[in-house]
C-alpha cells in the first residue's frame, strides 16, 4: 500500500484484522493456484507487496524453505508480525514511493493493493524493475466498475439498501483516489511494461460466509465517513448490518482479476 492520509481502509483498525481473514479465504485459493503454476520452490526470491495479512506471506514462506527469501513490505506493518521470522523479511515501505526493498526477485505479486495506490504507474514499474530476467509478476486487483453491485439479484429493498450502500462505498474510494477500473487493465499494462506470456483470469463469488464477513467488517469501519458525506444515516447501516447478520442475502464482491507474466 502506498501512504496516504486518504486511504479509507486504514490497516490499524480493528475491522481490518476481519477484512483480512475474509480476503484469505475468499481469494487464497485462486492466489496460491496461480502461483502453484509458476512453478515455486525452494530457493525462491519473493516480494510480496502490500501484504497487510499474512495468509499469502506465511504460504510463500512454506514454499521457499529456508534457502529462499520472502520481503514482506507495507506501509502499516503490525499485523505481519507474527510471520516476521526467516525466511521472512517484513519491512515498512512505500511502493509508489521507494525503490524498491531489492532486485533479483524470482517473483513479485500484489494483491488489492494497486488500486488503492494514487501512483500506481510508478508503483508497477518499481515491482517490474525488482524481478530478475525470467522473472514472474502476479499482480492481482478487483475492478469495481465491472461488477459494482453487492447484491447482483436486486430483487427486494434489502437488496437495494444493500447496493445504496455499496454505491457510497465506491464513491468514497473514488473519492481517495483508487481507480475502480483498474482490474480490466493490468493484461494491457503489463504488456506495456515489457513483461511476455501476459495471461489474465477473473474471479469473483456470489455468496459465501466470507463475503458477508467482509462486507460487516467494510461497512463498520467506514460507517463514520458514510454518514459524514450524507451517503447513509445511522439507521440505514444499522438496518444494513441486521439484513447481513440474517444470512438471507446473496451478497458478491467485485470480480478480482489476477494478471500475470514474465520478464524478457
Amino acid at each position: 500500500m502506498t501512504r496516504s492520509d486518504g486511504y479509507l481502509l486504514d490497516n490499524r483498525r480493528t475491522e481490518a484484522a476481519e477484512r483480512f481473514d475474509a480476503f484469505a479465504t475468499l481469494f487464497d485459493p485462486t492466489t496460491f493456484r496461480h502461483l502453484e503454476r509458476f512453478g515455486i520452490g525452494p530457493g525462491w526470491r519473493c516480494w510480496e507487496v502490500g501484504a497487510g495479512g499474512t495468509s499469502v506471506v506465511s504460504w510463500l514462506a512454506k514454499k521457499v524453505g529456508p534457502t529462499g527469501r520472502v520481503v514482506a513490505t507495507d506501509i502499516e506493518t503490525s499485523r505481519l508480525a507474527a510471520a516476521a521470522r526467516p525466511p521472512v523479511q517484513v519491512r515498512v515501505h512505500d511502493v509508489a514511493a521507494q525503490e524498491p526493498p531489492g532486485d533479483g526477485f524470482d517473483l513479485v505479486h500484489a494483491r488489492l493493493v494497486l488500486v488503492h495506490v494514487p501512483d500506481r504507474e510508478r508503483a508497477l514499474r518499481s515491482m517490474v524493475k525488482a524481478l530478475r530476467p525470467g522473472g514472474r509478476i502476479l499482480v492481482e486487483d478487483a475492478d469495481p466498475a465491472l461488477q459494482p453491485l453487492l447484491c447482483p439479484d436486486d430483487h427486494g429493498p434489502e437488496q437495494q439498501l444493500a447496493n445504496r450502500l455499496r454505491q457510497g462505498f465506491r464513491q468514497l474510494l473514488a473519492d481517495r483516489g483508487a481507480d475502480l477500473a483498474y482490474g480490466r487493465r493490468l493484461p494491457r499494462l503489463l504488456r506495456e511494461a515489457g513483461l511476455r506470456r501476459v495471461e489474465a483470469d477473473a474471479y469473483f463469488p456470489l455468496t459465501s460466509p466470507a463475503c458477508a464477513a467482509l462486507e460487516s467488517a467494510t461497512i463498520r469501519q467506514i460507517r463514520d465517513q458514510l454518514v459524514t458525506a450524507g451517503l447513509a444515516t445511522d439507521q440505514d447501516i444499522d438496518r444494513h448490518l441486521a439484513n447481513v447478520a440474517s444470512g438471507g442475502m446473496d451478497l458478491a464482491t467485485a470480480p478480482m482479476i489476477s494478471a500475470w507474466g514474465r520478464k524478457a
